[in-house]
């Protein structure tokens, strides 16, 4: 059984250009999420495409890798051919997380800084790493993984959907066993900037439901963000029992 909740704020912000979704066939599942970037208020147009897409594509074809790969692919094409039919939309792009979940199998992709925990057992496991500049420090030994979210350059992100690549930018994760115990975060910057991973995990461990789990990591992103014009926040939470 598999149990999930959906969050979207649009923080202290007018335009929340940040979008969920999901989609059920049976005992198959897909989750979406998608921060959109750009002016005009095209962002929120440029992640509702993108979310749009992926569950779409599900809904048609089902789970696999080839269809995780499919959805990104589709979604990009769906983002340019929009800022060719619209002057405004230009500049639209956005971020991508998707995850489905097989009758045996789980597999997630991402691009952009949009992440993905997994947790097993009420504990951290691993979740993807950002397409941005301090991302990449870290891998150079630059900084440390922590000072990621205070990092000037928090937001120069080097992969999105919505930019011409002549090879796809998204990552695909390999495919894990579906497992009871498992737990799943989706959730955009504004949402991971603002509780580090041991206050997820805090979180979870008191949590009764993935709507509890979702409320109480609120109340510490809320509470961290006053007074800082806080950006869009969103996150899907959903539990593997």
């Amino acid at each position: 059984m598999i149990l999930y909740d959906l969050l979207s704020n649009a923080g202290d912000r007018e335009n929340n250009e940040d979008s969920v979704g999901m989609y059920q066939n049976e005992e198959e599942y897909c989750f979406v999420l998608a921060d959109g970037l750009g002016g005009h208020g095209k962002g929120e147009v440029a992640s509702r495409l993108a979310v749009e897409t992926c569950v779409t594509v599900f809904a048609q074809k089902g789970g696999g890798e080839e269809i995780l790969n499919q959805s990104f692919c589709q979604a990009q094409q769906a983002i340019l051919e929009g800022q060719k039919e619209d002057y405004h939309a230009q500049d639209m792009k956005t971020t991508l997380v998707v995850l489905h979940v097989g009758e045996s199998q789980l597999r997630w992709g991402h691009i952009g800084d949009s992440r993905l925990y997994y947790f097993k057992n009420k504990k951290l496991v691993t979740h993807t790493l950002d397409h941005s500049v301090p991302q990449m420090l870290v891998a150079a030994g630059q900084i440390k993984e922590k000072q990621i979210r205070n990092h000037p350059d928090r937001n120069r992100l080097l992969r999105v959907l919505g930019i011409d690549w002549d090879t796809p930018k998204y990552q695909i994760a390999d495919a894990i066993a579906r497992e009871k115990g498992q737990a799943f975060l989706l959730c955009s910057d504004g949402f991971w900037e603002l509780i580090e991973e041991k206050k997820m995990q805090y979180c979870l461990k008191k949590a009764k439901t993935p709507e509890q789990w979702l409320k109480l990591m609120e109340e510490i992103v809320r509470k961290n963000g006053q007074g800082k014009n806080m950006d869009n926040y969103s996150a899907v939470a959903l539990w593997l029992d």
